[in-house]
């Protein structure tokens, strides 16, 4: 058992599967270094990671990871060095980051879409001395360059882990148009280049502590500055070994395949996802733009996966899909669906299940909790509304808003406190030193602030009500966004919603709601009011409906409520 956890008398243990434990401590003191290398002397050519037709070896990963760290060695990073990466889902990634680790370095993932003016806020805070890019992304990085320090940029191209025929095939049609044919200049190498180069040889940088930082994770960038969450070795094994307990037969080792359209610089795909499967050693299929869906379901029908990740607006557009419409996808491989980064709305639920046959598990967790997380039972009820019960050594606990030395009683909201073997450590550079989100208890235990609101029931199963700074004060009264977001998206013409509060100058506050029809509607506002009013108390009901042909999202389809204004079509 974990130190200090005492894990006999939470309620969501007698909701677990059978198969799985209350506790998996002690965690072995190891990284996923050793993972690596022990896959190579176990399987050498077992399939790592698959991607757009190929097969990536466990050799070929370490290899190439080998020689890309003795290609970052030679510019002179060493431990403790930031190496930054602006990569999509690709092996270069999974390469780069392998080789960062081999020297101690520390992997700083950064947002592909982000503008240059994003983009210098994080690599000012977190300083990397080299960053590795793809080569749509180097007009960018170079006019970043020339406002924060630098000292190497690197260049890639996605074609270059293609199969051999779309290699050809993207060089001839395109690689010019797509710009994707960057020229170097101010002597920045090719990754190709290096790799070759090196080919064969080994870094000699002694290996990286358990306890020692892996990669800095940016927190917070839709809601303020962006900051860098430190990720330390062992917390990646404790994840993935959290989710591999949890997910059971369905991702036995070495052979279950597990797709993952959500980033590798998000933190779902940087620590779960990629996780569980180094553990297990089970091919990861990478996919490098969630938002393509044509090439989302030929790499479900080519890989075959077991296990899916995605979010909920992704799923509602794979059900808008005309292929899933019309039946045309095998959705037969994927035994679970996991959802995560905003809660499902339950149509969005109902009508995916209905599509595919598969069963979605829904999550919660924070960046800052390194996935400390809750997640449904595989063999549990299907409770609708909820994010699941917790992991492994995991405990979630209900405070008073106010005052996080209160804990409150089953079923009445609050603050939701996160608190597990794997929660961040602080973050890098913290202005003053110190972490409010970590609050420590009279015991000594760290518990992690999420700043949402919430309830466990009689079961142990988390219900997310909302964000805190999301809460719409009308009148005195409290409205919750997804309260009205779920009434909305139960009507059958609406495609996606969001909701945010405007100031009234009689209210205080209002709602207005945000809507996308779905093809071929023609509902109008008052039609929508009306179905809220039958849903909702009369003063949950938006005051304004704005129609829209798209929402803000995040890369990885969480809808931005903050981004949400009244300009154009108002009804």
């Amino acid at each position: 058992m974990y130190p200090g956890l005492p894990m006999t008398d939470h309620p969501w243990l007698a909701s677990y599967d059978a198969n799985v434990p209350t506790s998996l401590a002690p965690y072995p003191r190891t990284t996923l270094l050793d993972t690596l290398a022990a896959a190579v002397r176990e399987r050498p050519d077992a399939t790592a990671l698959l991607f757009k037709g190929r097969a990536v070896s466990w050799r070929e990963l370490a290899e190439s990871s080998d020689a890309a760290a003795v290609a970052l060695a030679a510019m002179g990073i060493t431990r403790g060095d930031r190496v930054a990466v602006l990569l999509p889902n690709c092996p270069q990634f999974v390469v780069l980051e392998f080789a960062a680790w081999k020297l101690g370095a520390i992997l700083v993932p950064l947002n592909p879409i982000y503008t240059e003016e994003e983009l210098v806020g994080p690599i000012r805070s977190t300083g990397p001395r080299v960053l590795i890019t793809l080569s749509t992304f180097y007009e960018r990085v170079k006019a970043v360059q020339r406002q924060v320090p630098i000292e190497r940029v690197v260049l890639t191209s996605i074609k270059e882990w293609l199969p051999r025929h779309l290699r050809l095939l993207f060089t001839l049609l395109l690689e010019r148009k797509g710009g994707h044919r960057a020229t170097a200049r101010d002597g920045d190498p090719w990754l190709p280049a290096l790799l070759r180069a090196h080919r064969g040889a080994r870094p000699t940088a002694a290996p990286p502590g358990c306890d020692d930082d892996a990669m800095f994770l940016m927190s917070g960038g839709t809601t303020g500055t962006p900051k860098a969450v430190r990720v330390h070795h062992q917390a990646l094994v404790i994840t993935g070994l959290q989710f591999r307990a949890w997910l059971g037969a369905t991702l036995p080792e070495w052979t279950a395949r597990f797709c993952l359209p959500l980033p590798l610089f998000h933190a779902f795909g940087a620590l779960a996802a990629q996780s569980a499967c180094f553990a297990g050693r089970n091919p990861l299929a990478l996919v490098p733009n969630p938002r393509d869906f044509d090439d989302l379901l030929d790499t479900i029908e080519r890989t075959r996966p077991n296990v899916f990740a995605g979010v909920p607006t992704l799923y509602n557009a794979l059900i808008e899909h005309p292929r899933v419409k019309a039946g045309r996808v095998d959705f037969s491989s994927m035994r679970i669906c996991a959802s995560s980064a905003a809660p499902m709305m339950a149509e969005t639920h109902r009508r995916f299940r209905a599509a595919t046959g598969a069963r979605i598990v829904e999550g919660y967790a924070l960046t800052e909790s390194l996935i400390a997380a809750t997640v449904w039972p595989l063999d549990g009820p299907e409770k609708i509304g909820s994010v699941g019960t917790p992991l492994p050594d995991v405990i979630v606990r209900i405070v008073d808003a106010d005052d996080p030395t209160r804990e409150l009683p089953t079923g009445e909201v609050g603050e939701i406190l996160l608190h597990g073997p794997q929660v961040m450590r602080g973050y890098f550079n913290a202005p003053d030193g110190t972490d409010p989100m970590v609050y420590p208890d009279a015991e000594g235990r760290r518990w992690l602030h999420t700043a949402d609101l919430g309830y466990l029931d009689a079961q142990g199963y988390l219900f997310i009500v909302d964000r805190k700074k999301d809460l719409i004060k009308m009148s005195g009264m409290q409205v919750w966004p997804r309260e009205i977001e779920e009434a909305l998206a139960a009507h059958p013409a609406v495609q996606e919603v969001g909701v945010r509060g405007f100031p009234d100058p009689q209210k205080g506050e209002v709602a207005v709601a945000f809507v996308v029809r779905r093809a071929g509607a023609t509902v109008d506002a008052a039609a929508l009011r009306a179905h809220c009013k039958a849903h909702l108390a009369p003063y949950k009901v938006p005051a304004r409906i704005v129609f829209k042909s798209e929402l803000p999202k995040s890369l990885i389809g969480k809808v931005l409520r903050r981004l949400l204004t009244e300009d154009g079509a108002v009804a």
